[in-house]
């Protein structure tokens, strides 16, 4: 079927007051990044609904685009038609063909928006539904709960009819809630933690840490790909990858073994934190979730956290790993996630790691060392890369921050 137009329904964002146009705003842009591949589309938004006209451009690939997109709770694609009976009768045809199931039940909704058109809203409702019973006989009416609902809308340039509605994510739009740092390590977890925080309205960068030659540079392309995966929600995102390597080795060297991962994790969010002031976040997120692993105890995200105040999201903190799993897959970042090629938080960890680490202690222990030249290094010789989906790589440069 070839759409003319789809018609948005907006999500939560019916919910808001006096800054309603605000995020209605941030949604429209969100489409528009998303469909800059297609230069005829154009936008229209409204307070209460958003029109996208396609304008011979693609509906197929571009209604699988907007099914990933926040803040959109459903959407309609539509057919414009002369505002003619026998030729809106010809569209419902073709819509139903489409749809067609036998003993499916439908209903007409009809909406004349311009009362200089000849029937009422009565008269086309009983015309196309008569209509549709003798072209599809196996069907049946049913106004309270249909399986098929035919929406005609009367304008005064055309008549517009639609039949299928097809859920979109809801959420918030990506960009509404302010911006944070995403630490995404490659695995299973931290993905899915950026999908949920940009679903509630989060603009992300990225930051990896990548400590070569202990981790490869098929370990760094495997976090590029992750994030071009987010991207596809995103339209564009900033990835930081942090040289970590020196950093790494230092504190291996000098703290106990068994504290090693807790002064590890504080020094990456050190540097997180360091980045997120450059690029004027307000937060940063994790993949972590209680319990899975040693430094996700309660004990050490309570030691961890002292080296910053600034706002610690973990979107995935009580959730059990085979619903994070399930998200993975659905979002098509499993099999990326799981390819063999180890990232910096699996070298070097002992074989006994502190599961209950005391401040006092790591304190202590980092007290003999000078954090602040590792942490303006890491910094300081990060690489930053512009991802964009289903692209390679925009950009790449070393920046001064």
């Amino acid at each position: 079927m070839n759409y003319d137009r789809i018609l948005i329904r907006y999500g939560e964002i019916s919910t808001k007051g006096r800054n309603r146009h605000q995020f209605v705003e941030r949604l429209r842009r969100s489409i528009k990044d998303a469909l800059q591949s297609y230069p005829m589309v154009k936008i229209e938004a409204g307070r209460d609904r958003m029109f996208i006209l396609l304008n011979g451009e693609n509906s197929t690939e571009i209604i699988k685009i907007l099914q990933k997109i926040f803040g959109i709770r459903s959407f309609s694609p539509a057919v414009k038609v002369e505002r003619d009976i026998e030729k809106i009768k010809q569209a419902a045809d073709e819509l139903f063909r489409n749809l067609y199931h036998s003993k499916q039940t439908f209903k007409i909704s009809a909406k004349r928006a311009d009362r200089t058109f000849e029937y009422n809203t009565d008269d086309i409702n009983q015309i196309l539904g008569a209509h549709i019973l003798k072209s599809f006989p196996e069907l049946k009416v049913d106004v309270r709960n249909p399986v098929v609902n035919l929406e005609v809308e009367i304008r005064a340039e055309a008549a517009y009819l639609s039949a299928e509605t097809i859920l979109g994510p809801g959420g918030l739009p990506v960009g509404s809630s302010g911006k944070a740092m995403l630490m995404l390590s490659g695995g299973l977890d931290s993905p899915v933690a950026g999908y949920m925080a940009m679903k509630r309205g989060m603009e992300l960068e990225v930051v990896h840490f990548f400590s070569p030659p202990y981790t490869s540079e098929r370990a760094k392309q495997k976090v590029i790909d992750l994030t071009k995966k987010l991207s596809e929600i995103a339209g564009t995102l900033t990835l930081h990858i942090v040289p970590f390597t020196k950093a790494q080795e230092a504190v291996s060297k000098q703290i106990p073994e068994n504290y090693v991962m807790t002064t590890t994790r504080r020094l990456m969010l050190r540097i997180t934190d360091e980045l997120r002031r450059k690029h004027e976040a307000l937060a940063i997120i994790t993949g972590e979730s209680l319990g899975q692993v040693a430094s996700q105890t309660l004990e050490s995200m309570y030691a961890i956290n002292e080296v910053t105040t600034t706002p610690i999201l973990r979107p995935l903190i009580m959730m059990d790993k085979t619903d994070i799993i399930k998200i993975a897959q659905e979002i098509n970042t499993h099999d990326i996630s799981i390819r063999p090629f180890e990232d910096c938080c699996t070298i070097f960890v002992p074989a006994s790691p502190k599961t209950k680490p005391r401040r006092e202690k790591v304190n202590f222990y980092e007290s003999f060392m000078d954090f602040e030249v590792y942490i303006q290094e890491a910094v300081n010789n990060s690489e930053t890369m512009i991802i964009k989906p289903d692209s390679s790589t925009e950009a790449s440069f070393n920046e001064l921050f």
